[in-house]
């Protein structure tokens, strides 16, 4: 029944949860069916199980754990959003938590014992066989955000002497393979790595054929104190599967696999969106209190420049009051260009996290946009300056609301990529206070364009 209920409904999205097994699960959680919830979380996938917990009431979530203890799928604590893993964690029993983790690859075990506090990580890892005890506490030792904290320590390894047939009985006689892999690193006496071999090559040539003469000898290697953005980076750039992890020696110490390295790029994307925002590290299962302390401090940031914009409009106090369309039609000069701003700035972003925007093309670059944003301030011009002429009766009008259209959208193009590579060059994160700044420019700017003009011409 419960794979029934995974079936989606006509018109549903078919990586959406079902809202019928959703509806059964709560329904079992109400009434205490263990036996039941567990047999629906059976036929889920451990990352759709992970979105259920992220996605219900905390109460319920911690009453799920408690039910599903030492049943737990390992998988499931892997998938888990920060904020949701810590609750998880802090539900289950010590000894239900190290079962768990034992069967987790090195890296997901980091993950999980990372952001713990001592007493509590020391408890986890007296839980651990002492290989994995060790391989985690050298993992704890690199820095935060480092391919030394993405890697795991469960690979294949070969020296380039072997053959095709002692790669397969070494494999077939290993009782501690990974679960999954890709590449067999082909290393010298030193462990270091001096290629690798895909695995198909190996199950597609006979047994006796060497590995050095099936390698791929342009190894490109991660050091192990390299930011997780460059790691994911040098994955999405050069189509890797997997990649060996190597310290500063240059010997073998783990490799990454391509779905972590995903991950991380899918988190740098996820964080470069929440900042353009202004909502930081905001998850959907934050509380009411949570998400408003976190979203506070940059709508505090967006009003004191909402001011200061209103400040640029006091000073043309007169004018105004002497021309009374001005205030009907100025909020259009202004959000037009904050509007192509961001546009411009969306894309600006996310060149400079791509490494497609940087200073060899960035001229040219800047050139374009205000070449784009003075195209498309001339195009709404031309339809603006028309409502003006229309609405209002005045053909100066619509003159000054052309020209300031023009020079605001203008302005708009070279803000929305100048700001972003402007915090890149000092070190700051381009899309943390890019929007901020950039419709500070847009809203001054197009206030002070078109209400100066309309001081000079309509005066």
């Amino acid at each position: 029944m419960a794979e029934n209920l995974q079936e989606p409904h006509q018109n549903e999205d078919v990586y959406a949860l079902n809202a019928a097994t959703v509806d059964a699960i709560l329904a079992a959680l109400e009434v205490g069916a263990r036996d039941r919830l567990l047999e629906f979380l059976g036929h889920m996938h451990p990352a759709d199980v992970a979105d259920l917990l992220e996605q219900i009431e905390q109460p319920k979530r911690i009453r799920m754990i408690q039910m599903w203890g030492a049943d737990i799928d390992p998988e499931v604590l892997s998938e888990l959003e920060e904020g949701v893993r810590d609750d998880v964690l802090e539900t289950l029993t010590a000894a239900q938590l190290g079962a768990a983790v034992q069967e987790l690859d090195t890296d997901d075990m980091v993950y999980l014992v990372e952001d713990l506090e001592d007493a509590e990580k020391e408890e986890l890892l007296d839980q651990l066989d002492d290989v994995d005890r060790v391989a985690v506490e050298q993992s704890l030792t690199y820095p935060e955000y480092s391919a030394g904290r993405l890697m795991q320590r469960e690979m294949v390894t070969a020296p380039a002497h072997w053959s095709v047939g002692d790669v397969i009985d070494f494999m077939r006689a290993s009782d501690d393979l990974p679960e999954q892999f890709y590449d067999i690193i082909v290393v010298d006496p030193a462990m270091r790595p001096i290629g690798e071999v895909r695995l198909g090559r190996v199950m597609a040539h006979p047994r006796s054929v060497m590995l050095e003469h099936l390698m791929e000898k342009k190894l490109r290697t991660i050091p192990v104190d390299q930011s997780q953005e460059d790691v994911a980076y040098a994955f999405n750039q050069y189509h890797m599967i997997q990649a060996p992890v190597v310290n500063a020696d240059g010997r073998l110490v783990g490799i990454i696999t391509m779905d972590d390295a995903m991950d991380v790029l899918e988190d740098e994307a996820e964080e470069d969106m929440r900042l353009l925002a202004g909502v930081g590290d905001e998850e959907i299962s934050d509380t009411t209190w949570e998400i408003a302390r976190q979203r506070f401090p940059w709508l505090l940031v967006n009003l004191i420049t909402a001011i200061l914009a209103s400040v640029v409009i006091s000073l043309f106090s007169a004018t105004i009051e002497a021309v009374v369309a001005l205030a009907v039609l100025m909020p259009i000069v202004a959000s037009m260009g904050g509007n192509g701003a961001t546009q411009t700035l969306t894309v600006a972003v996310r060149a400079i996290a791509t490494r497609d925007l940087t200073g060899s093309n960035a001229m040219r670059v800047v050139r374009r946009e205000l070449v784009a944003g003075t195209l498309n301030g001339i195009a709404f011009a031309a339809i603006i300056s028309v409502v003006g002429i229309v609405w209002f009766g005045s053909p100066m009008l619509g003159l000054v609301l052309a020209i300031a259209m023009i020079g605001n959208m203008a302005v708009a193009g070279l803000a929305g990529i100048i700001v972003p590579l402007t915090l890149d060059k000092v070190g700051a994160d381009p899309a943390l206070a890019s929007g901020t700044f950039v419709t500070t420019v847009t809203d001054v700017v197009g206030f002070m364009l078109f209400l100066g003009l309309a001081s000079v011409l309509l005066l």
